[in-house]
């Protein structure tokens, strides 16, 4: 039964989420301590986050930047605020995906299942590490080392970093990894995917590949590596 952990603090809308996860047999965890976020997160082991923005201590972002530091836990902002720029900070911070309140129960179910079962697809891969050259890409983990250098990536970044390296020195499209990682797309837009490239990036400095990672203007995305 997969654990769901949200960090919600409107009596209503937790009552109405609770309700209907449970329907889809997750077990889910809400917040009972404000000022003990982090270690109840820490116990439960949450397979996913429902992070709301606005919350009685400090705000969703501080949270989920708090959360990345320790975990690689999908995290699924939800916010009554409009979808840009929130949502393009959210996903900076580190957050997988996004939904706009109010939204339907059918809506916010089928985002928890796509992000779920492509992190269990990578669980039940054979093959564990996928070894490009000289780097190496934990799928399990999202830990990738190169140069002597190890970065973890958060299940989004981990996902586009398996594209790339399985198609080095090929061009990826965008829809393709829209189509990839959020499982057709559903409500996302191409700024969110540039942002979360970009994060990619950033992290990619740290292993020295930063420049290996080359944006064909009109089609998509290339690694590459000689």
């Amino acid at each position: 039964m997969p654990k769901i952990f949200v960090i919600e603090d409107d009596e209503s809308i937790l009552s109405s989420l609770k309700k209907e996860l449970r329907k889809w047999q997750y077990q889910v965890k809400e917040v009972s301590d404000w000022q003990n976020i982090m270690q109840e997160f820490s116990n439960f082991a949450a397979d996913l986050v429902l992070m709301d923005i606005t919350l009685p201590t400090y705000d969703g972002f501080y949270w989920t930047a708090r959360i990345r530091n320790i975990s690689t836990v999908p995290i699924i902002f939800m916010s009554a605020a409009e979808m840009d720029p929130n949502a393009v900070r959210a996903i900076a911070t580190g957050a997988d995906d996004y939904i706009t309140k109010p939204f339907s129960s059918a809506v916010l179910i089928s985002k928890i299942q796509a992000i779920l079962r492509r992190v269990s697809s990578e669980a039940d891969l054979q093959e564990k590490v996928i070894t490009v050259k000289d780097c190496q890409l934990n799928v399990l983990t999202n830990s990738l080392s190169c140069a002597g250098q190890t970065v973890r990536l958060t299940p989004t970044e981990g996902i586009m970093m398996k594209l790339l390296l399985l198609n080095l020195n090929k061009t990826i499209s965008k829809e393709r990894l829209m189509q990839n990682i959020w499982q057709g797309g559903l409500f996302i837009t191409e700024n969110a995917l540039n942002v979360n490239l970009s994060r990619l990036r950033n992290k990619l400095d740290v292993v020295a590949l930063k420049e290996n990672l080359i944006t064909e203007r009109g089609h998509g995305y290339r690694l590459v590596m000689q």
